[in-house]
Parts: C-alpha cells; structure tokens; sequence
C-alpha cells in the first residue's frame, strides 16, 4: 500500500479539497407541488449542481480524504476506481486538483458523454465487460504501485454519518422551515449503498427522526439490492448490471447495509425513463436514470399516503443532469433497441397528477 511520508504535501492536499468546498454552496431543495396529492408535499434535493454535475461530487471527496488521511494516498499515487461514470467524473476532477493520475475502469456500455467528461478532468478510461471491472481495477492499481479508490466497499465508512454537512444533515436542515419538517419518507437509490447508509444512520442517530422518518431505497432492474434486503444472502449474482447508470448492482456490494433501510421498493426501467419524461415537462429540464427511479418510488409512497389520508412530506433526490443521457433515456431508437415501452407509464403519471393515485 502507498504511503504518505510527505506531512506538507498532505497538508496542502487536504487544504485544497477543503477549500474546493468552502468555495461550494450547498445544493438547493426544490419544492414540487403535485395536485393530485395537496396534503403530501414532495421535495427534490438537486444535487446535479455540484461542481461535477452530481451526487458523487459528495463521495468523491469523502474518498480521496479517507484515502489521504488513512496514508493510502501519496503525491506519486495514480488513483483507480471501478465506476460507471459519474464517481469517475467527479474523482478525476479531485484527481487533477491534487495533480494526480486517475484511470476509471467503466463498463463497455458506459454513456459516452460521461467518458468525455472524465476525459475532460484529465482522467483515462479503460473500457472492460461489466463482470471484469473489479479485478481490472484491482490488477491495475497494484501493476502501478495505486490507490484502488473502491468505492462499492469503502462509500459507506469513508462518510461521516454524524454530520460534517454530509447529505442528511444538509437535506435535513433544509426542511426546518417547511409545514412538514420532518418527512414520512426519505427515497434514494442505491448503487454503492454509501448515501442510504449515511441516511439511514443520520436518522436513527437523530432520536426525533428517528420517530417519524423512514427510509426507502428504490432498486432498479437487473440488481440484486431488492432481493438482498428480504432474503440476506449475500451470494446472489445476477449475468448483466442495470441499464440505469449508477445505480443497481449484479453482486451485493460492501457498502449496501439492510439493516438501516426500512423498505425497498422494486421499479421497473420502463417506470423510471418514462419518470424522466414526465419530469422533464414539470421541470423543464431533463434529469438522469436513477432520479426517474428515485423519484417514481417516492410518487408510489405519496399515492399509499393519500389514500390513507395521511398528510406529511416525502423527499428524495435529483441524482444528476439527463444531458449525460440524451443517446439512451432520451433517445427514442435506443429505448425501442432496448424494448421498453413507457407509455403505460407515462399514462400511470399523468394519471397520479391529477388524482394522486399510482397504480404502479
């Protein structure tokens, strides 16, 4: 393992990923009013305005100061990850701010707009099947005498879950002012399991949260998490990955702990693109894969609340922007290649907009 012996050049690493924060505003917690459900209001915490354009803008830098302080990063170190995109974006960008050498290891599948924005950061790619991109990863970092960043095993303990302004605290404090402040659910999806993990801790940690919130996390198709969660066999694999970047896994990661979460719903690709769509003509903006899954689930908990005539809040994420999208999601020869059909979806959504009721 690399160490760091040089004190100075710690000290001005950890400065300038410090200062890189200080320079940052947090990210804004969007009300989104839907008719069909006046008592249960939805919020939507965007973090695709992070200076790297998404959620793992907030990992990336957790990572690179676990590394550093845990001595595993020195100023020779060429940093690996394993990443379909979007931590790769955000860790070349922290790369380059400490001038370091950082190669992703991606899915062959992996948006080519996410491989530009990588590339753009200083980063190299090494494309690879998606069954190979940990022991690639593994093989390369030790070839070079590198850091392996391994974000699918150290996500969840390189956060600090108490607080230090991690994404619970911040999404939390946000809501103070709000009619309902402390929400029903809070909904996310997993991909390293890193963001439910800190949640989920932050709310049991917090004993008035931990009376009234629950967390959901809301897995796609193609992921063992959802089975995971009610079956707990940790050996389950499955032959391809998810068709929604970033979230989704073939294999239970490290990082995804059960025990915090409260439920898990199962949301179908056709629901979660056609949740994009929608979103897109409610938001005039286009958003990624994950905040269509995010996103539909917390619409599937709102409809339970309406119909029991609960009132109360429910917040989840925009994850990142859907221009990394636009030749998958947002392209409809790529969609009919796929066979996904969204328009029984997209007839469920319009639907729950004005009654409040999904029929998901």
């Amino acid at each position: 393992m690399p160490q760091c012996l040089d004190r100075q050049w710690l000290a001005d690493a950890i400065t300038r990923i410090n200062a890189d924060f200080n320079r940052s505003s947090d990210t804004h917690l969007l009300p989104f009013p839907c008719p069909g459900t006046p008592g249960v209001q939805l919020y939507l915490k965007d973090e695709s305005t992070h200076p790297t354009g998404s959620l793992k803008h907030r990992l990336a830098r957790s990572l690179f100061l676990y590394g550093l302080c845990n001595g595993l990063i020195g100023p020779d170190t060429p940093i690996i990850e394993s990443s379909s995109g979007s931590t790769a974006i955000s860790e070349a960008y922290f790369a380059r701010l400490l001038g370091l050498r950082f190669i992703a290891v991606v899915p062959a599948s992996t948006a080519q707009e996410k491989l530009r924005q990588i590339e753009f950061y200083g980063g190299e790619c090494m494309k690879v099947a998606p069954k190979d991109i940990y022991t690639t990863a593994q093989t390369l970092a030790a070839d070079l005498n590198g850091h392996y960043m391994d974000q699918f095993t150290y996500a969840e303990r390189a956060t600090d879950w108490r607080g230090n302004n991690n994404i619970a605290e911040s999404m939390f404090a946000q809501m103070a002012l709000e009619p309902h402040p402390h929400p029903r659910w809070v909904v996310v999806s997993a991909g390293t399991g890193g963001t439910s993990a800190t949640l989920g801790r932050y709310i049991r940690y917090h004993p008035h949260l931990h009376l009234q919130t629950r967390l959901a996390v809301a897995d796609p198709d193609n992921s063992v998490f959802y089975d995971y969660f009610h079956h707990r066999d940790a050996s389950m694999t499955l032959p391809t990955g998810s068709r929604i970047e970033g979230i989704g896994r073939p294999r239970v990661e490290p990082s995804f702990q059960p025990n915090v979460i409260d439920r898990m719903l199962k949301i179908s690709d056709a629901a979660s693109i056609a949740t994009l769509h929608w979103l897109e003509k409610k938001l005039g903006r286009k958003c990624g894969g994950s905040t269509g899954t995010n996103v539909f689930a917390a619409l599937q908990l709102m409809s339970e609340m309406h119909q029991r005539g609960e009132q109360g809040s429910v917040v989840t994420m925009i994850c990142d922007s859907g221009e990394r999208y636009l030749g998958t999601y947002y392209d409809h020869a790529w969609l009919a290649q796929q066979q996904l059909d969204i328009a029984p979806y997209q007839e469920k959504l319009c639907h729950f907009w004005q009654s409040g009721l999904l029929d998901a």
